[in-house]
């Protein structure tokens, strides 16, 4: 890997630790050896910044999760969570996998993943904040920039995506401030091996997730098949599985109670530089009424299905994700109204001006950044109430089929470089993909639900924050009540054909004036809508590169600020690979109280009420009342343990990531953190901060016990 940071740019990054605070590049790790080997790390923190080398080699992404290796055939352990979509695609309610679990013996009986999976492999991460940037000039407006240094990062992703087994992206970090890009590996055939039950898997659902104690087996296994050249390839029954240059040994000792332990992963994204007016906006309004949205949608689809139905099972993947966001925005709010965290941000921002008042020279360089933002920030809050209507009717798959497509026609006119990203020749293969995963997740009578009570609270809007072109034709702008537009729904869907995936598919090759000229009633709404909508997006653009003028400059105030007052600085979180490491450490969530860092099997069977989600199968009671352990137990727990926790500071992305020891050995998956730590995202607190991993020995204690997964067992590389 090349050095990926200028030395003058280095030197304002303190590394200064807080706690276990900090979600770590793979470059930064010698600057904080000292930290590492304090907590328990064994091995040379140099080590860990080559990425193909041992361990980083072995740690994946499947875009939206993190996995592992942990075999040389390819076997890849992640949460059941992560493949949740996956055994979802696969269930039908004759074969209920969710419900039931998956096992695959030996290779042919693996399963397709969802169409689209992906397993990604960091090879490269390279610095280009000046390419980026390159062509920009302090005259530009806000659309000028950001066509700018979109057409940069175009450039350069086409650049490096000259070999088609490599996906690549240019991601932005503090705020702008530096730019990197990011080359994978990318392995186009993923398949399904195992999958616990739900009663394990999901042991608890909604009403554990979130909480300590946890009892939840949240673990699957995917593998990687490429080519019999041994490159990625599409799905074919003759591909063979990858073999990996490294992969994780799987230490059945697992830990103890302060023990060092490290993730290595892709958090998806925290915000803890954001200024006060974003926080509050945030979290007084945006986590509200989207946690409201998201509540709504899920009474939608469950009043209009029945559980383990068809119609249910297509949608358990959607329902789980809802829940778990509008839980994760309830525990935002709580925590919010609780603390100090916005007159905290407050004063910092009232510390930093007045330290770059106190010279001139700062003042010079940074004293317009902070003002400049904030008047940005209220800008792109104007129409929220609007946006965020737009925005959740993605959920309607022939709404977003429709315009999707007819994009997609329209972008074809043009030459691939000058196409909008989703839309060129390499996102081709995934929109395609995109299109054939809808049936599986699609049921007419709870999309047509889910648009009626969208479209209503759209009609709710003051007539200067709707778009004319969609008021006219729902005849909003004539009046049309709930009912008219259910109505016109209920024709829509009974006359479109977007629900029949051929001519989703056929529709890919049609011409801008096919659509122009389709009587379906979705085609027709999407050419209605589209300049106006396309308007919109480009007003975004605008605003987006405007605010690119003034968030890079604050950011650098900040940093310099922060490495004055000694105090760390990491950047956020934005879905490319971090180390985060602490150690197995109880809390205490209230006074009076102190949480233990382990849950035990018999946790299980006091939970257990026969009924989901506390519906642990008969044969698991049963070896728990006859305490069967196998080899899995703890003498000091006198129990197999089920759950631990750990100082880390994660946050989504970092789903499936494996938990390492001091040797870098899997001893577990992070899935989780406790409710008080959900604000970490915004608020980090080294006292409330735990993360929930699912312990080593539970897994192999269910998939040897319970799930006769033994060839599994057989295939890892299992130490003491």
């Amino acid at each position: 890997m090349k050095k990926v940071l200028t030395g003058g740019l280095l030197a304002m990054f303190s590394v200064a630790s807080l706690a276990d605070e900090g979600m770590w590049q793979p470059h930064q790790l010698p600057q904080i050896s000292q930290q590492l080997k304090q907590a328990g790390l064994a091995l040379d923190p140099n080590d860990l910044t080559n990425l193909t080398g041992f361990p980083m080699g072995a740690i994946v992404s499947l875009g939206g999760c993190t996995a592992s290796f942990v075999s040389d055939k390819g076997l890849v352990a992640t949460n059941h969570h992560c493949i949740y979509g996956s055994v979802q695609y696969n269930s039908s309610e004759e074969n209920n996998l969710l419900r039931d679990g998956f096992l695959a013996k030996n290779f042919d009986q693996e399963l397709q993943a969802t169409p689209g999976s992906r397993i990604y492999v960091t090879e490269e991460i390279n610095e280009v904040t000046e390419q980026v940037n390159a062509g920009l000039s302090k005259d530009m407006d806000g659309a000028e920039r950001y066509d700018v240094m979109e057409k940069n990062r175009k450039a350069l992703v086409s650049e490096c995506e000259a070999d088609d087994k490599y996906r690549c992206r240019v991601v932005n970090f503090h705020g702008g401030l530096q730019y990197f890009l990011f080359k994978q590996l990318t392995i186009r055939d993923v398949r399904l091996v195992h999958a616990p039950a739900m009663s394990v898997g999901k042991y608890g659902g909604d009403i554990d997730n979130w909480m300590w104690p946890r009892h939840t087996g949240d673990y699957g296994f995917y593998r990687a098949y490429v080519g019999k050249d041994g490159q990625p390839a599409d799905y074919h029954e003759d591909n063979v599985p990858y073999e990996p240059k490294h992969y994780l040994k799987v230490n059945k000792a697992s830990v103890a109670d302060g023990d060092y332990i490290m993730v290595l992963g892709y958090p998806g994204r925290t915000n803890r530089y954001r200024v006060a007016s974003e926080v509050e906006n945030q979290f007084t309004w945006t986590y509200p009424n989207a946690k409201v949205m998201r509540e709504d949608i899920i009474d939608l689809i469950k009043s209009n299905s029945e559980p383990d139905s068809d119609a249910r099972i297509k949608y358990e993947s959607t329902l789980a994700s809802l829940a778990n966001y509008a839980k994760n925005y309830g525990s935002m709010i709580s925590s919010y109204q609780k603390g100090d965290m916005l007159a905290r941000k407050q004063k910092l921002e009232a510390d930093l001006a007045a330290w770059i008042n106190a010279d001139k020279k700062r003042k010079a360089q940074y004293g317009d950044a902070l003002t400049g933002l904030n008047k940005l920030i209220t800008k792109s809050q104007e129409n929220q109430a609007r946006d965020l209507i737009l925005g959740y009717m993605r959920y309607g798959a022939l709404y977003n089929s429709a315009n999707s497509l007819y994009r997609w026609s329209i972008e074809q006119e043009l030459d691939d470089a000058e196409r909008k990203s989703g839309y060129q020749d390499r996102d081709k293969n995934r929109f395609v993909q995109g299109m054939k995963t809808i049936n599986r997740r699609y049921d007419q009578v709870i999309d047509k639900a889910i648009m009626s009570k969208l479209l209503a609270d759209y009609a709710k809007l003051p007539e200067s924050e709707r778009l004319a072109s969609l008021d006219k034709f729902f005849a909003i702008d004539k009046g049309a009540d709930e009912a008219a537009i259910g109505k016109q729904l209920e024709q829509m869907y009974a006359q479109s054909k977007l629900a029949e995936q051929e001519r989703r598919l056929a529709w890919m090759d049609k011409s801008p004036s096919d659509f122009e000229n389709s009587n379906d009633p979705f085609i027709k709404l999407a050419v209605a809508t589209y300049k106006e909508r396309l308007a919109l997006e480009q007003s975004s653009e605008a605003l987006s590169g405007e605010i690119q003028a003034y968030r890079p400059k604050y950011m650098a105030a900040l940093i310099a600020y922060y490495q004055d007052k000694n105090l760390p600085v990491y950047a956020d979180a934005n879905s490319t690979l971090r180390i985060t490491y602490g150690n197995v450490k109880g809390y205490s969530p209230q006074d009076g109280l102190w949480a233990t860092p382990f849950t035990r099997l018999e946790g299980i069977a006091a939970k257990n009420t026969g009924e989901v989600p506390f519906n642990a199968s008969e044969k698991q009671l049963s070896l728990i009342a006859n305490k069967e352990y196998g080899d899995y137990a703890r003498p000091e727990l006198g129990s197999v343990p089920v759950n631990y926790l750990g100082t880390l500071d994660i946050t989504g992305g970092n789903s499936g990531s494996p938990t390492l020891n001091d040797k870098a050995e899997f001893v577990g998956l992070v899935f989780d953190g406790v409710y008080e730590s959900i604000i970490g995202d915004w608020d980090y607190d080294p006292s409330l901060n735990r993360s929930i991993h699912v312990d080593v020995r539970y897994m192999l204690w269910v998939m040897e016990h319970i799930d006769g997964a033994t060839n599994l067992i057989e295939e890892m590389d299992i130490v003491e």
